[in-house]
């Protein structure tokens, strides 16, 4: 059975897990395939969090945009 598509976490949420997960590593406490699981889901967590930031950027940079005749759409952030 495919596994369910997890609902992307809020850019908070995230950071909070990836700060857990430095904590973790930090700690030097975890054996080596732990501590290399931790890395990868902390890796993908910074590259959520990195694509959301950029999002979060283009989207205040339509809205103070000095172009005053330019056409107004809805921002849809493209999927990678």
């Amino acid at each position: 059975m495919p596994k369910k598509a997890e609902q992307p976490a809020s850019f908070e949420t995230s950071l909070e897990q990836l700060e857990q997960i430095v904590s973790r590593l930090e700690s030097g406490d975890l054996p080596l395939e732990e501590a290399l699981n931790e890395f990868e889901r902390g890796v993908q967590l910074a590259r959520v969090g990195q694509q959301k930031l950029q999002q979060a950027e283009q989207r205040v940079q339509i809205l103070l945009s000095d172009d005053k005749d330019a056409e107004l759409k809805p921002f849809t952030p493209e999927n990678d």
